[in-house]
């Protein structure tokens, strides 16, 4: 009986913990910079264009990529795929941890 018991218990552990992961989701928005989280490099202008200005700011000011979806600013956890994309429209698809504003990257493709 007492056996029975531990198996119940991790086995309800186990589905508590299934049910507490976060889902994946897809985010669409523009890959941008931290420091223009607005995906609007009017004001910094670090170069002639936006992706210059962004990458600008990755390297010169320690800036990183996330995701402007209009309302918000999102980390990306995959930050080398995300150069690929700076200043276009992307679907990122991931798992969000709302703590930290961090997309989990699994996938970033251009949005049609």
């Amino acid at each position: 009986m007492r056996h029975l018991a531990k198996h119940l218990l991790f086995n309800l552990l186990v589905v508590a913990a299934l049910a507490a992961a976060p889902a994946e989701q897809t985010f669409t928005g523009i890959v941008t910079d931290d420091n223009c989280p607005n995906a609007d490099h009017s004001r910094m202008r670090m170069g002639p264009t936006d992706p210059e200005c962004a990458k600008a700011c990755i390297d010169a000011h320690g800036a990183v990529y996330g995701l402007y979806d209009g309302n918000g600013f999102y980390n990306l956890s995959d930050q080398k795929t995300a150069e690929k994309f700076v200043s276009k429209k992307v679907k990122v698809t991931g798992t969000l941890d709302a703590k930290t504003k961090t997309i989990q990257v699994d996938s970033i493709a251009p949005e049609k």
